[in-house]
């Protein structure tokens, strides 16, 4: 067996880690951006543990010139300033190496390649060896062979990729691989800023290397290249031989370690131990040192789909993928959210970890005083107790996670630190009635403050026993989410945070999810571990309240809390036990209507390519479009050599061929029917046969909501066929409608109240299309004379101004030069000067406080707003721009639902709320209340927060929504 060597490309592993997550960080505890470092070491055991390697190095860049940069003195110069938080992970990086105690190559005037390359060859020479080159990077494929490879690790899911000769030279399209060498001499390298040919991309230097071998052949036969390409080869020759020379990596640079110094060791536990915890890397620490290891808790996780959930601490999330399930939503922008208020539990995928102290408290460390509560006296003196106390903490035990379904175990309360109750709630029906009927007085009569985590849960779950729960709340889930956005929110994390205890796991009760026995249910648990599990809960909610009460007020968000998040808690109840009806026959007429017209588009699509292919593969799609019908000279590849076929890509080509559009139709019945239409029967609930989401007040960083499980945001609106599945969501009864109340071009509105500009604040009060307004100045014409396209583009320019479009961007989304684009920016800002300086103004103060704020004053902390890295910094203030417009509207929508259903409900109206989606508000109402209430709606909704320019809200009634929009 040979040895197996794996040298790692450390700098490019580093950087792909903190890039693939920069628009969801990992922050530890201490704000310290751990992503880097995590995917780093991730890399480092996986191939530990998975590649079983014999020997192991890995190799740094320093800053000292090389040989390169003599050659060719703008080599590497247009690169970025490294961003801080990637500056700061290399030290770190070095540590954990020295840790698991794997050699560091590094040596001033050469640059990982070379020291990969040198010992490559060494390995190679000696024939006992193979070798992989740990690395994402192209230019690695000249120095493959039958016993050197690539290894390229998986990123977000994806398989880890083994390069040999056959893929270097398939992915290439060369016969050898050291030929790489003269394909990125032709073309160069952006990311080096080797130069090549100008003019000359890979499909071309490809199809000149096949034909003559090498560059040096190519430049002696030069007269025997056709048309114009032979005056830019000829052009281009001395450039070509100097990229050529820049691009061969090193196999004969001095090696700073040998061979055999590269033999895999043990770990040095201690100071692996250290870093694990300094970083808060909880789940890696258990991974190596077992289920002992404790880091704390406090890194922010990138969240997959919705976890598989397996207490109510483990509050559904999603990761905005745009799917029925996922969460997020989709609207008119996408929106990275920020970490959903979610726990995953011990046994869940646990792929961060967490903060401080080793030496965690735990239950039996800490005195207590917790009683489980079996009968009546003793219910009535819990009770006694409760009901004269200013505010107490609850929370619900039940034997499943459907509010709807789920039965009750028994309840937990608090009163004080460290002394809690758990009151049992039989299984025999006559005794569970009865139980509830004792506590139902307390949560229903009681003006005490109800404290929870996730308390939206806990309310369901009684909405459903018929016990909805009179207010005031505290959630210290939400008051987490205001005070530390960018950190996790579950109960264990705050726990082990601000109170250096570390809770009861789930697993101690009913198994692990993965054991050798199948997982318990709740109702399985033993009763008296099962009420210390809760009146744990119960008193470490309480004692988190008291902390993060006092936070709310030091952060500014007190506000927000109170009137906004707290008060809106008992409003997404309503709504989520109401749910909505969905006609599950209308889905499957509307899915047999798009199934036809999907087989229709697939016929046509073959027609236009002469041939049946498969056309959802992305390969074969491209293979056609760019191969056989040829619609595009140079057309764009993915990192893995594929044509691009995604949506951008198409929608750039419309026109181009009728093809095209029939692709992105076909795309569009088949996603509806895939991802709407077969999924959405399956989630009726079979007790009322409605659809019953989950809202997320804080999932997204602005404070827009989002819906998972299914998530109804994300029905499609902009196309005809989208929007037929609205036709499917009806009213329950004959005699009821559905009622739409939608603000109009609200983020426009907030954007002019902000701003103060007066010529915008003004087209909106003389109640003028605000996109025509903009065009008549934009194009300096009489209102009367705009056009449609003039329209267009002024509608695309209100919208992109406000996520801080560029030049660039608006001439990719309008098809026009950028010169041009770049004038009808400078022509908007100079007649609406207002809008301008607000969003400078918006960025300035952002570079000072280090957040931004919504007119309700909730915040946005930026902390890359100063980063002297621009493409991280830019993003950043694009942030900066919109968020107290997207957030105001955000704020904004919540204030009117609060509004209108304490309305709806002094009024004694039988119409009920059903869904809020972005901007607009959906009820159900029967025919007799439409004319009552749809003016308290509208005043409601036009009130909630006054702006300095009038609100409109625009209503339809119907018998399905569809109609009802």
């Amino acid at each position: 067996m040979p040895n197996r060597l794996f040298l790692l490309d450390s700098m490019a592993l580093l950087y792909r880690a903190h890039f693939a997550l920069i628009k969801k960080p990992i922050f530890n505890s201490k704000g310290v951006n751990t992503s880097a470092l995590y995917g780093f070491a991730n890399v480092l055991l996986d191939i530990r543990e998975n590649q079983k390697p014999t020997h192991f190095a890995a190799a740094f860049d320093t800053s000292a010139p090389t040989p390169r940069h003599t050659m060719f003195a703008d080599y590497k110069a247009q690169r970025e300033e490294m961003p801080e938080d990637l500056s700061v992970a290399i030290p770190a990086a070095k540590r954990l190496l020295k840790a698991m105690r794997i050699p560091i190559l590094e040596l001033d005037g050469y640059e990982a390649d070379d020291l990969i390359g040198t010992l490559a060859h060494q390995a190679e020479e000696r024939g006992d060896f193979e070798t992989y080159m740990v690395t994402p990077d192209k230019d690695f494929g000249q120095l493959v062979t039958e016993r050197t490879k690539i290894y390229k690790p998986g990123r977000q899911g994806s398989d880890t990729e083994i390069l040999g000769v056959a893929e270097i030279c398939e992915r290439w399209g060369v016969s050898k691989p050291e030929q790489v060498i003269d394909i990125l001499g032709l073309m160069g390298d952006a990311s080096d800023n080797i130069p090549g040919i100008k003019g000359v991309g890979e499909k071309t230097a490809a199809k000149l290397i096949q034909q003559f071998g090498g560059v040096d052949a190519m430049l002696e036969r030069v007269d025997e290249i056709e048309g114009k390409l032979k005056d830019k080869v000829k052009e281009g020759a001395a450039m070509a031989r100097l990229s050529r020379q820049l691009a061969v990596i090193m196999r004969d640079a001095p090696s700073p370690v040998g061979l055999d110094e590269m033999a895999l060791q043990s770990f040095d536990d201690d100071a692996l131990k250290a870093i694990f915890v300094e970083y808060e890397f909880n789940a890696l620490g258990r991974r190596i040192f077992g289920d002992d290891f404790k880091a704390g808790r406090g890194a922010v996780a990138p969240q997959a789909a919705p976890a598989k959930k397996t207490s109510k601490k483990a509050a559904a999330g999603g990761d905005a993928q745009g799917d029925l399930f996922g969460g997020g939503g989709g609207g008119t922008t996408a929106e990275a959210p920020t970490t959903i208020p979610t726990e995953l539990e011990a046994n869940e995928q646990e792929l961060f970890s967490e903060p401080t102290n080793p030496n965690l408290q735990t239950i039996t460390t800490v005195p207590h005083k917790y009683e489980l509560v079996t009968t009546r006296e003793d219910r009535e003196r819990w009770l006694k107790r409760l009901s004269q106390v200013k505010a107490f903490c609850f929370d619900t035990e039940t034997d499943g996670l459907d509010p709807l379904t789920a039965r009750m175990l028994g309840m937990s309360f608090a009163i004080e630190p460290f002394e809690a109750c758990y009151i049992h709630i039989p299984e025999d029906p006559t005794e569970h009635l009865a139980v509830l009927a004792e506590l139902k007085p307390l949560l229903t009569k009681s003006t005490a403050e109800k404290i929870g985590h996730n308390l939206k849960f806990d309310l369901r779950v009684l909405m459903a026993h018929k016990i909805e729960v009179a207010g005031p709340f505290f959630d210290t889930m939400l008051a987490h989410s205001l005070i530390e956005p960018d950190q996790r929110h579950g109960m264990d994390y705050l726990s082990e945070r601000y109170l250096g205890y570390t809770p009861i796991s789930i697993t101690s009760l009913i198994g692990e999810k993965k054991g050798p026995t199948p997982q318990k249910s709740m109702a399985e648990a033993p009763l008296e571990p099962l009420a210390e599990y809760a009146a744990e809960d119960a008193d470490v909610t309480l004692q988190l309240a008291n902390i993060l009460r006092p936070e709310l007020e030091k952060q500014g968000q007190h506000k927000v809390f109170y009137d906004i998040e707290a008060p809106l808690l008992p409003v997404l109840v309503r709504m989520e036990h109401v749910g909505v009806k969905v006609d599950v026959a209308t889905l499957e007429e509307i899915g047999q209507t798009l199934e036809h017209r999907a087989r229709e588009l697939e016929a046509r699509i073959h027609s236009h390519a002469g041939f049946p292919f498969n056309l959802n593969s992305p390969k074969k799609l491209g293979e056609v479009l760019f191969d056989q019908l040829r619609l595009v000279e140079k057309p764009k590849k993915t990192a893995t050599g594929q044509y691009q076929t995604n949506e951008q890509t198409l929608q750039s080509l419309l026109g181009v061929h009728p093809i095209i559009e029939e692709i992105l139709s076909y795309r569009e019945s088949t996603k509806l029917k895939n991802t709407y239409v077969d999924a959405l029967p399956a989630t009726v609930n079979p007790i009322d046969g409605r659809v019953h989401t989950t809202f997320h007040q804080l999932m997204a960083a602005t404070g827009r909501m989002a819906s998972t499980d299914p998530n109804l945001q994300n029905i499609p609106i902009r196309s005809d066929a989208g929007r037929e599945i609205r036709k499917a969501f009806v009213p329950e009864k004959e005699d009821w409608v559905l009622l739409s109340a939608d603000y109009s071009q609200i983020e426009l509105r907030v954007m002019a109240a902000l701003s103060g500009d007066d010529a915008m604040a003004e087209a909106f009060q003389r109640k003028l299309d605000i996109h025509t307004a903009t065009a008549a100045k934009v194009y300096n014409v009489p209102l009367e004379e705009t056009t449609s396209d003039m329209r267009r583009t002024a509608k695309m320019v209100n919208f992109g101004i406000i996520y801080g479009i560029s030049a660039f961007g608006l001439s990719q989304r309008l098809g026009i030069p950028r010169a041009e684009a770049g004038q009808i920016i400078d022509s908007y800002f100079t007649q609406y000067p207002g809008v301008r300086e607000f969003l400078d103004r918006e960025v300035q103060d952002a570079r000072q406080r280090g957040f931004v704020a919504t007119l309700t004053g909730r915040r946005r902390f930026l902390r890359d707003i100063n980063s002297s890295n621009a493409t991280v910094r830019n993003a950043t203030e694009r942030v900066a721009m919109n968020t107290p417009i997207q957030g105001t509207a955000a704020d904004m929508i919540k204030l009117a639902m609060i509004q209108v259903d304490k309305a709806l409900h002094d009024g004694g109206y039988k119409t009920r709320m059903l869904l809020q989606v972005h901007d607009e508000l959906l009820f159900e109402v029967p025919n007799s209340e439409v004319e009552k209430v749809t003016p308290i709606i509208v005043e409601s909704m036009q009130h909630a927060l006054p702006l300095r320019v009038p609100v409109l809200v625009e209503t339809g009634t119907g018998k399905n929504w569809l109609e009802a929009h």
